[in-house]
């Protein structure tokens, strides 16, 4: 990599500092958006999207009362709460058909029992390409959004996605 401040080419490829004069590198290899949605997904938080209001179920709840309540939110998946509020767990239609489908008198169960502990979150001021990251390493559709242990929303793939298109709209 060749020092833009002195000229010296023998720096190693994603170097920190110029070798030579010590000129901070770092910058340069940091991607440069080429269109708004990149510049969005690289710079705009989390907070855009305006996550909605999240629909949750104490971590004492059954399934039958998870269902209900999914359905009710029209929602596709429920954050589980313990009895301080605090995120322990999020329960998804995913989770219905890959864990509970087919169990024997299903709604009378517990949700802690399916749910998926300690689930990925994401801060409302993390940048969107953060929220996409986590989605697709994750294979998520839903992410909580938390403030201080506490679920103050959830973001879908669909929220991104209406972002985005939105931004092309407006090119």
């Amino acid at each position: 990599m060749i020092c833009p401040q002195c000229g010296y080419k023998a720096n190693l490829p994603g170097a920190d500092s110029c070798q030579w004069c010590q000129f901070d590198l770092t910058a340069l290899d940091r991607p440069a958006p080429s269109d708004r949605v990149e510049q969005s997904l690289m710079t705009d938080p989390v907070s855009v999207l305006e996550p909605r209001v999240p629909v949750s179920v104490s971590d004492t709840a059954t399934l039958g009362d998870a269902i209900r309540v999914m359905i009710d939110g029209r929602v596709g998946a429920v954050l589980v709460t313990d009895s301080a509020g605090r995120l322990v767990g999020v329960l998804t239609e995913r989770d219905f058909l890959t864990k509970v489908a087919g169990s024997p008198g299903f709604a009378a169960l517990a949700v802690a029992d399916f749910m998926t502990p300690n689930p990925e979150c994401v801060a409302p001021n993390d940048p969107l390409a953060f929220v996409l990251s986590k989605m697709a390493g994750g294979g998520y559709r839903h992410l909580p959004v938390v403030a201080a242990g506490y679920a103050i929303g959830v973001v879908s793939v669909r929220d991104v996605l209406g972002h985005i298109v939105k931004l092309c709209h407006e090119s």
